[in-house]
């Protein structure tokens, strides 16, 4: 999916990183600043997708490349209210929602026996790979809403008030949403305390 070796950025290409230059040249046609871009905030949006699609990578890629395809689209309109990573950010977890209620009448696969393949390596090489590893197992159990609404509000930072505009449901439901997903993730991750 990504290209993971990518070339350090030499000095021409640190003259390139002031974002809002690049995002003009971006949106005036310039593929490679766009490339830039892409490459810059790819692994980060794509992790908080994977989160949302239950750890399902094609779900979680298609997920991205919607968004990146929006975002070509609407990049000439970006009036830099917010940052371009903000943004991008905005359009994937939009993406990957849309994916999520698109989902919400039909069967929904939320174990991760039914993903499109194992965890992603997530360049963790630390003695708590194995404690990351199951949560990461566990939060992929979780039925979609509720998933959704911890990952947005426990790993995102979004507000209840976000989450309920986003996901279509009132703030209570939202809260509701995050007491049983939290309580969920307790129970799968052995935790009775």
């Amino acid at each position: 999916m990504l290209d993971t070796t990518m070339p350090a950025l030499t000095a021409a290409n640190d003259a390139a990183a002031d974002e809002p230059a690049l995002v003009r040249a971006a949106a005036g046609g310039d593929m490679s600043a766009y490339e830039l871009l892409y490459r810059r905030h790819a692994p980060r949006v794509y992790a908080v997708l994977w989160r949302l699609c239950g750890g399902q990578q094609a779900r979680a890629e298609d997920a991205l490349q919607e968004a990146f395809l929006q975002a070509w689209k609407a990049l000439p309109g970006f009036r830099f209210e917010s940052s371009i990573g903000t943004w991008l950010h905005r359009l994937g977890v939009n993406a990957a929602l849309m994916e999520l209620r698109g989902r919400a009448g039909g069967h929904d696969h939320d174990s991760l026996d039914d993903a499109d393949g194992t965890l992603p390596e997530l360049a963790v090489h630390d003695s708590c790979a194995g404690t990351r590893r199951d949560l990461e197992r566990a939060l992929a159990t979780l039925p979609p809403r509720a998933r959704a609404v911890l990952v947005l509000h426990d790993i995102e930072g979004w507000k209840h008030q976000e989450i309920a505009e986003q996901l279509q449901m009132a703030v209570g439901s939202s809260k509701a949403q995050l007491h049983r997903a939290r309580s969920l993730l307790r129970e799968r991750l052995g935790d009775t305390a």
